[in-house]
């Protein structure tokens, strides 16, 4: 298990990630950056922290039926962080990462925090083959890509409770996936 955070440079939005689980081994790196890319894409001011949390099945289970009211695991979870002081995820399962509370003296200069996305590799691997198609290869990559997508864009309040926000959210994913996780579009191989 580890953790990593770091800028790029350039600057975009500090994001923290971390493996808590040892089922499947996970790129941090590659998912931190395009965590990055996303939100500075969604222009998303570069003082904003967010973490990327990778967690077994157990975790995932235990705050899905927690947080969403829903029995077994899931693929993500996103947690935003509101105005008002709210328990983030990583307080739920006791991970290191960025403090997301802090006394508030006066400091602006203290870093305000999106929120977590969680995701469990072991559901995301199962998942991946039922979403092949066109853009989708059916591969645990394009699956956790999907899902950091996801996730991020929940975060910035986008939601898939109607056909219309579904449309809108899924159009918004394909173009953040096409921009910085295909070269291109996935067909179908023979």
């Amino acid at each position: 298990m580890s953790a990593d955070s770091m800028s790029d440079g350039a600057a975009m939005v500090d994001v923290f990630a971390a493996n808590e689980q040892d089922e499947i081994e996970v790129d941090l790196e590659r998912w931190r950056r395009l965590a990055a890319q996303v939100l500075d894409a969604e222009g998303v001011d570069p003082e904003v922290e967010m973490c990327l949390l990778f967690v077994d099945e157990p975790a995932i289970a235990a705050l899905n039926e927690r947080f969403m009211g829903k029995t077994g695991p899931t693929d993500v979870l996103s947690f935003p962080i509101d105005e008002e002081a709210a328990p983030s995820a990583r307080v739920a399962l006791g991970a290191n990462g960025p403090v997301d509370t802090f006394e508030d003296d006066g400091d602006d200069d203290a870093p305000l925090m999106l929120g977590d996305v969680l995701i469990c590799p072991t559901v995301a691997a199962r998942n991946a083959p039922e979403h092949r198609g066109e853009r989708h290869s059916g591969s645990l990559d394009d699956e956790l890509a999907l899902l950091v997508v996801h996730g991020i864009l929940h975060l910035l309040t986008m939601d898939h409770m109607d056909d219309d926000e579904a449309e809108i959210m899924e159009a918004r994913e394909q173009l953040l996936l096409d921009r910085f996780h295909r070269a291109e579009p996935v067909g179908d191989e023979q």
